[in-house]
C-alpha cells in the first residue's frame, strides 16, 4: 500500500490530526511507512519502553528504509477490542494489542493464559510463546505475528476489602483480563467483570468493581496506587494466569515487503526477540510495587495453605477449558501438556 494511501485511509477514519498527517508526510523519502496503533497511552511502558525502541531498531536496522509511525490511546479511532481487525483488514499495519479482547478468536493460544500453565514469569511464557508458534500456528492465520508476549501475571488488587484467605474472594466483583480470568473468578466465589484495561480507574472510583485481577506493571500508568488498598498475590512468585498479547502485522503488507526489508523485519520477530521482551515485562513490575509501597498500600501474600486452594480452583479452570476446546475439534489435553512442556523448557528444566 502507498504512502498516499495509508494517508487517505487515515483521513476517511477521521481521527488522526492534521499535524500528524503533515508529519507523517515528510517520510515520503522512506522505502515504506508502516502505522502502528494501541490502545495504551504514550507514558504506559509498553509505548515507551517496548514499542518505540522495537520500532526505531527496526527503522535503524533498515538504514531507514522502514519508516514506523506509532498511534497510541487507539488516537486512529476504534475500541481496543477492534484492533486485531483494523490489523487484520489492513485499517492499520502494525498493532500492539491483547489477545482476551476478541474471545475465541485465539483458541490455542489461550492455553498459556491459564493458571497453572502460566508459572509467574513473563520471561519463560514470552519464550514458550514463541517458540510454540507451529503449534498454535491457526490462531493466526489471517495476520502476520511480529512476536507473542506475557506479562508476569495477575494479582488481586483490592479497592476495598483486605483479602487474606481464599475465603476471603467470596462475593467481590473483580475486573477480569480475559475470558479464562473470569472462569477462575467465577471459581473463587466472585463476580467477574470484563472491561477493558484503561477502563479500571474510573469502575473501582465509582465503585463498580471491587478490585481487579492484574499486574503490578500497569499500577503507575493507572494510578492504581491511589486506588488500591490491598493487594494479594501467591506465593513464590506465582500468579493467577496471564494475559497474552501480540503484536501482529498485515498479513499483505508484510508479504509485499521487499526481501531485504522482510528480512529486517524478521531479526526483530518472535525467537528473536522473546528473552528480551519477556525479562522487559518482569522489570515492569518493580515500578508498580515501588509506587503501591510507596502509597503505604498492604500488599498480601498468601500463605501455603491458602495457595493450595486456589491451586485447586485453577486446575478447574484447566480442566473446563481442556473440555471446551475439545469439543470444537482442537486436542486441549495435547496442548495443555505442550505449553507446560514448552515453559519449563524456557525455565531451563
Amino acid at each position: 500500500m502507498s504512502i498516499r494511501a495509508k494517508f487517505t485511509r487515515a483521513k476517511l477514519l477521521g481521527t488522526i490530526a492534521a499535524a500528524s498527517i503533515a508529519t507523517a508526510t515528510s517520510a515520503f523519502a522512506q522505502d515504506v511507512t508502516l502505522i502502528m496503533h494501541h490502545f495504551l497511552p504514550p507514558v504506559a511502558n509498553a509505548h515507551k519502553v517496548m514499542l518505540e525502541p522495537w520500532a526505531q531498531k527496526v527503522m535503524d536496522d533498515s538504514d531507514g528504509r522502514i519508516d514506523i509511525q506509532i498511534y497510541p490511546a487507539m488516537s486512529m479511532g476504534g475500541k481496543p477490542g477492534e484492533l486485531y481487525n483494523q490489523v487484520r483488514d489492513g485499517t492499520a499495519d502494525i498493532v500492539w494489542t491483547l489477545l482476551g479482547y476478541n474471545p475465541g478468536v485465539f483458541p490455542r493460544t489461550e492455553v498459556f493464559e491459564l493458571p497453572t500453565v502460566h508459572k509467574g514469569s513473563a520471561t519463560d511464557t514470552t519464550i514458550a510463546l514463541n517458540a510454540s508458534m507451529e503449534m498454535l500456528g491457526e490462531d493466526f492465520k489471517d495476520i502476520h505475528v511480529l512476536f507473542l508476549h506475557a506479562n508476569d501475571g495477575n494479582l488481586i488488587h483490592s479497592g476495598n476489602k483486605e483479602v487474606t484467605t481464599f475465603e476471603d474472594v467470596a462475593g467481590m466483583k473483580l475486573r477480569t483480563p480475559s475470558r479464562t480470568g473470569a472462569w477462575l473468578i467465577e471459581a473463587m466465589g466472585a463476580e467477574p467483570v470484563s472491561l477493558p484495561v484503561p477502563a479500571v480507574p474510573e469502575a473501582m472510583a465509582k465503585g463498580v468493581i471491587d478490585g481487579a485481577m492484574t499486574t503490578y506493571e500497569i499500577v503507575p500508568a493507572l494510578k492504581l496506587q491511589e486506588l488500591d488498598k490491598y493487594t494479594a498475590e501467591l506465593p513464590n512468585g506465582d500468579r493467577f494466569g496471564t494475559a497474552v498479547f501480540m503484536v501482529a502485522m498485515n498479513k499483505d503488507v508484510y508479504e509485499d515487503l521487499p526481501d531485504d526489508l522482510k528480512a529486517v523485519i524478521d531479526a526483530n520477530s518472535r525467537e528473536n526477540v522473546a528473552a528480551e521482551i519477556g525479562a522487559m515485562w518482569e522489570g515492569f513490575e518493580e515500578a508498580g510495587v515501588s509506587a503501591l509501597d510507596g502509597a503505604g498500600i498492604s500488599r498480601h501474600t498468601f500463605s501455603d495453605e491458602e495457595a493450595a486452594k486456589f491451586n485447586a480452583v485453577s486446575e478447574e479452570v484447566v480442566a473446563r477449558w481442556v473440555a471446551e476446546v475439545t469439543e470444537k475439534g482442537i486436542d486441549g489435553a495435547v496442548i495443555v501438556d505442550q505449553a507446560r512442556a514448552a515453559v519449563a523448557a524456557a525455565h531451563g528444566e
